[in-house]
C-alpha cells in the first residue's frame, strides 16, 4: 500500500520500485537487529541477578564453631526467648519465642503460611543462628554442639526432599554410610517403600535424577522417610512431610511418620491437621509469635485461631469427600 501510494503522488515507477524493495530487504535485517538486543539485554539481566545472587551468598558469614564442643545428654529441646531475622529484612521472622519439647514427646506448629513455622523449625539444626535467645538440646547451646554430632543427633524431613544424582542406595545411606543391607531394607519396608523399589529397573541401584529416574513428590517423600528411619537420630524435624501426598501415599506416609518418629523427640509443622491431633502441645504461629498453645482439645475450647483453622479444615475435607462421591 505504501508504494502505491507513492507512485501516485510523484509517478516516478522506478524510484518507486527501488524503495520498496530496498525496504523489503532491510526491514528483516532490522528486526532480527531488535530481537537480538532484547535477547541480549534479557541474558544480561538473568547474568546480573545470577551475579548478584553468588555475591550475597559470599557476603554470608560462616557458622561459629565451638573450641570446646560438648555433647548433650539427653535429647529434650528448649528455645529460649529465640529471635531470628531474615538479611535485609524489615520484620523478625521469628519474635522472642519460648518453648520445650520433653524427651520423646510431638509439638506441632501451626499457623498461616509466611508466619514463620519453617524458619523456626530450621533453627533448630542450625541452617541459620538465632539472632537473639538460645536453642538448648539437653541444656546445651546448639552453638557449643559440633555441627557434626549435632547433625547425627537430628534428623529432618521436608515437604520437597532433595537427592543427590547417584544411587537411590547411596542416598539412603547419606546419614548412615555404615548401614548394612539388612538394615537398609528393614527401613524400606518400614517407611512403604518396597513396591517403588520393585519397580525400579535396577531396584536399589537405579540412579535417581537426570541421569536415572524421576521420582513423584509422594515417593519421594516415601524414601526421604527410609532414609530418616535409617538414620535413627533422636530428634526429628517435619516439614510439612505430607504435603504434596494424594490420598493414597499420605496414607503410607501416615504409616512411616509413625514408625519413624516413635519414642523420638519431634517438632512438626502441619499442613493437614488431622496429622496432629495426637500431639503432645501444639503452637500456633502468627507473624513469628506463639499466639495459642495446647493440646488439640484445649485450644478447640479457648474457640480462637485454632479453632477456626480447624473448621476450615473439616468444612474442606467435607467438599473434597463430597467431590469425590458426586465424581463417583
Amino acid at each position: 500500500p505504501t508504494a502505491i501510494l507513492i507512485v501516485s503522488h510523484d509517478g516516478d515507477y522506478a524510484s518507486a520500485l527501488l524503495n520498496f524493495f530496498l525496504f523489503v530487504l532491510i526491514t528483516p535485517l532490522f528486526s532480527q537487529s531488535i530481537m537480538k538486543s532484547m535477547h541480549l539485554s534479557e541474558a544480561l539481566g538473568q547474568a546480573g541477578e545470577a551475579i548478584g545472587r553468588l555475591e550475597r551468598l559470599l557476603e554470608y558469614k560462616p557458622l561459629s564453631q565451638p573450641e570446646k564442643p560438648e555433647k548433650p545428654t539427653a535429647f529434650d529441646v528448649c528455645y529460649d526467648h529465640v529471635s531470628f531475622s531474615y538479611p535485609d529484612a524489615t520484620q523478625k521472622a521469628v519474635d522472642g519465642i519460648s518453648f520445650s519439647i520433653p524427651q520423646g514427646k510431638k509439638v506441632a506448629l501451626v499457623g498461616a503460611s509466611g508466619g514463620g513455622k519453617t524458619t523456626i523449625a530450621r533453627l533448630l539444626p542450625r541452617f541459620w543462628d538465632a539472632d537473639e535467645g538460645e536453642i538448648r538440646i539437653s541444656h546445651v547451646n546448639i552453638k557449643h554442639i559440633a555441627p557434626e554430632d549435632l547433625m547425627q543427633h537430628v534428623s529432618f524431613v521436608f515437604q520437597n526432599p532433595h537427592f543427590l544424582k547417584t544411587t537411590l542406595r547411596e542416598n539412603l545411606k547419606y546419614g548412615n554410610p555404615e548401614a548394612r543391607e539388612e538394615e537398609i531394607n528393614r527401613a524400606l519396608d518400614l517407611a512403604q517403600c518396597r513396591e517403588i523399589i520393585d519397580r525400579l529397573p535396577e531396584g536399589l541401584n537405579t540412579k535417581i535424577g537426570t541421569e536415572g529416574t524421576y521420582l513423584s513428590g509422594g515417593e519421594r517423600q516415601r524414601i526421604a522417610l527410609a532414609r530418616a528411619i535409617l538414620k535413627n537420630a533422636p530428634i526429628i524435624v517435619l516439614d510439612e512431610a505430607t504435603a504434596y501426598a494424594d490420598p493414597e501415599n499420605e496414607h503410607l506416609i501416615q504409616q512411616a511418620l509413625r514408625e519413624l518418629t516413635a519414642g523420638k523427640t519431634v517438632l512438626t509443622i502441619a499442613h493437614r491437621l488431622s496429622s496432629i491431633t495426637d500431639a503432645d502441645r501444639i503452637l500456633v504461629i502468627d507473624k513469628g509469635r506463639i499466639v495459642e498453645q495446647g493440646t488439640h482439645e484445649e485450644l478447640l475450647k479457648q474457640n480462637g485461631i485454632y479453632k477456626t483453622m480447624w473448621n476450615e479444615y473439616q468444612q474442606s475435607v467435607s467438599w473434597t469427600i463430597g467431590k469425590e462421591v458426586h465424581h463417583a
